[in-house]
């Protein structure tokens, strides 16, 4: 038997900005008991691989603020903005984040980045037949850009040196789409 729903009694709106919403919530449980429940509402977000030939793909590199650290490499990845699908949202970030344009865009993976207390689905592509674009990073974006072998992007996945979930799921599903 499938679990029951919880109710929502009430929501309040406790914080909010450009890129984030935060409520909190009171639910009715399914045995009428009622608890708090906050939920952290990020909406839709892409990530692409960039290959940029079939042995190699872009990766980006930036400061990252909550983890203190401007070491990793990762695909390039994003917020879908109001009024974009999410193929335009794609494009979009490939050209702001590596320059390119993908004439292919192959829709590999969408997955929930949490489960318990966030409202975002993640959307991952492979990119393909990359052409030269531009479009200027987000004013807080300082990105550096390099290609690397697919193989070398892939072992920095398995060894943990990429920790980001786009990045790891979306290298993995590129690995297991060309049969490695």
């Amino acid at each position: 038997m499938k679990p029951k729903p919880w109710k929502t009694l009430s929501s309040k709106v406790i914080y909010e900005n450009p890129w984030m919403h935060l409520r909190e919530d009171v639910a009715e449980l399914p045995d009428k008991r009622s608890t708090i429940y906050g939920v952290v509402t990020f909406g839709d977000c892409v990530g692409v691989v960039p290959f940029i030939d079939d042995d190699h793909v872009m990766l980006v590199r930036q400061y990252r603020y909550v983890q203190g650290e401007n070491h990793r490499w990762e695909i390039p990845t994003g917020g879908v903005k109001d009024g974009e699908t999410l193929e335009q949202a794609a494009q979009r970030e490939l050209a702001e984040e590596v320059g390119r344009h993908a004439a292919r865009l192959i829709h590999i993976s969408s997955y929930y980045t949490s489960k318990c207390i966030c409202d975002e689905t993640a959307h991952i592509y492979v990119g393909e037949e990359l052409t030269p674009a531009h479009a200027p990073p987000d004013e807080t974006e300082f990105l550096e850009r390099r290609v690397f072998k697919f193989d070398e992007a892939l072992r920095m996945v398995l060894e943990s040196e990429m920790m980001d979930s786009m990045s790891v799921i979306g290298l993995l599903f590129a690995a297991r789409r060309r049969g490695r």
